[in-house]
């Protein structure tokens, strides 16, 4: 135990068992991080997170020297208390690996029971129990392979919390290594899942190892291709270059902020023209808004207009709502009237009969139905609403295909043009055409805050209850809350208030008038 004493006082002890991590911050202060921990009770409703101490270069009772000041010697005397290390010896070790989100280079270890992360700056541990998914993701025409390691809950650095650690490998790297384990615990324990010795490329060892040990499912790409037969389309999202990933069950954008969307979770799509208004880049390139169920919207900006056709067949065939299709009566039909005018008229996609034939080959034979993963970069809940029905119903695909030949008329073009006039509120707002990805993020409700802290506590206890269902289950337990137990998360989403608003102060005194920065939804 490490007990804090106020003179001959004591004021409070903590288990330094319980300490995940503990580092210097600058040459005076100490920070302990704890243990999450996923056992406990939805009722419980605090719990310590970090702590930090302040160790002035005149304390006596840790005697330092110029090398070492007094913090350091606190710092080194706690770490051969906290469950920092491990006297458990690594399964396999994979040293230098270049980690994308949280960034650094981490020294990788995998242990029976969870995997570190060990860099120069920051000790991460991980229970393979809060591993929610793998995914496996090369990136196009390039020398490097993502692969993503989704949790739930989430790691957490500072006030930041990173659902995903994005790991970039170098596809061509070849390795060998032997695993630390004896052959009776292969037969008895992973028998079938883990091999005494692997070689080949490196994200593949990596991805079978982690796999064996911590049981996670494993995602591949599925039967999207590009123009330039890759599995991912070039794109932008908060003002971040990247690539956007068309998986079966969903969208991943990559690397920065790391954005994974469910189909599930999706209320509809729409097609955009890039620079809408008559700037000369629109024939080039066109954007995707993506609206999810609980009004959060996601704007990937700047594709290419030769994707368009091989995005277009892809979320068509998975009957998801397009809101802007020619002559469906919802939305406005002269957008993607416009990227398919922009499109060469022979420009058949050269690959749709292969990856008509290939659909779900490529997808990985681990994919299943419990994918759950219900947080974007933000760290943020996803409150999925509770009706599971597909929101493509009413909308077949002979409709759907009807309507893009009805899109290369010029009747859509001609209702394209009065804005702003939508008679039977039917419309998409034209606002959000004017978002500014630079524009602040809005401010967390009360809610929100309540539960990211809760919905892990809540996915432990009932392991095999779906998204919505827990969603919902936590609606009830902050609607019977009494206003002392809402407190704490109304004050976070007071002070979150306050720094939109300084911001919102900040961003509206550089940005035109006409922008609408209150659309912008993070």
């Amino acid at each position: 135990m490490l007990t804090f004493m106020v003179g001959s006082k004591q004021a409070f002890e903590v288990s330094l068992p319980d300490v995940a991590q503990t580092q210097m911050q600058g040459k005076t202060d100490v920070l302990l991080e704890f243990h999450h921990d996923d056992t406990t009770g939805a009722n419980e409703k605090d719990s310590l997170m970090d702590l930090s101490f302040h160790v002035p270069t005149s304390n006596t009772q840790f005697v330092g020297d110029e090398n070492r000041p007094p913090a350091h010697i606190l710092w080194e005397t706690i770490l051969k208390f906290a469950d920092v290390g491990s006297s458990e010896e690594p399964v396999v070790t994979f040293e230098g690996i270049a980690i994308l989100t949280p960034r650094g280079r981490y020294s990788v270890e995998l242990h029976l029971s969870f995997l570190r992360l060990q860099g120069q700056a920051n000790d991460f541990k991980i229970q393979y129990s809060s591993i929610v998914r793998l995914f496996l993701l090369p990136k196009s025409n390039n020398p490097h392979t993502f692969v993503v390691i989704t949790l739930d809950p989430p790691i957490r650095k500072g006030q930041t919390l990173y659902p995903h650690i994005v790991i970039q490998f170098e596809t061509e790297a070849v390795v060998e290594r032997d695993l630390a384990l004896s052959k009776e615990l292969l037969a008895e324990k992973y028998k079938d899942r883990l091999e005494e010795s692997y070689k080949g490329l490196i994200h593949e060892v990596f991805t079978k190892v982690l796999r064996g040990l911590s049981g996670a499912k494993v995602t591949r790409p599925g039967s999207f291709r590009s123009c330039q037969d890759g599995y991912a389309v070039k794109s932008s999202l908060k003002a971040e270059d990247g690539l956007l990933y068309p998986l079966e069950k969903g969208f991943f954008f990559l690397p920065k902020p790391p954005t994974l969307i469910l189909h599930e979770e999706i209320e509809f799509v729409e097609f955009e023209r890039h620079g809408a208004g008559g700037a000369s880049m629109s024939s080039h390139y066109f954007d995707l808004l993506v609206k999810l169920k609980n009004d959060q919207e996601h704007l990937f900006r700047n594709i290419q207009r030769n994707e368009y056709h091989n995005l277009f067949n892809f979320i068509n065939g998975k009957n998801m709502k397009i809101m802007n299709l020619g002559g469906d009566g919802q939305g406005t039909g002269g957008v993607v009237t416009d990227v398919l005018r922009h499109t060469d008229d022979d420009a058949v996609d050269p690959h749709l009969e292969r990856i008509k034939n290939q659909a779900g080959d490529e997808e990985s034979d681990e994919e299943d139905e419990d994918f759950v993963a219900d947080k974007d970069d933000s760290g943020s809940p996803t409150d999925d609403s509770g009706d599971e029905e597909s929101d493509a119903s009413d909308s077949s695909g002979e409709k759907e295909k009807s309507s893009k030949k009805e899109a290369s008329s010029s009747k859509p073009v001609q209702k394209r043009k009065p804005k702003g006039r939508d008679e039977d509120g039917s419309e998409k707002k034209k606002a959000k055409k004017k978002k500014d990805p630079n524009a602040p993020k809005r401010a967390m409700t009360p809610f929100m805050y309540f539960s990211m802290a809760e919905r892990g506590n809540m996915k432990n206890s009932n392991p095999d209850l779906p998204t919505t269902e827990i969603a919902k289950k936590l609606g009830e337990m902050w609607q019977k809350m009494s206003s002392e137990e809402k407190q704490p998360y109304i004050q976070q989403a007071q002070v979150d208030k306050k720094r939109y608003e300084k911001e919102s102060a900040v961003y509206r005194g550089e940005a035109p008038a006409d922008v609408d920065s209150g659309n912008e939804s993070g």
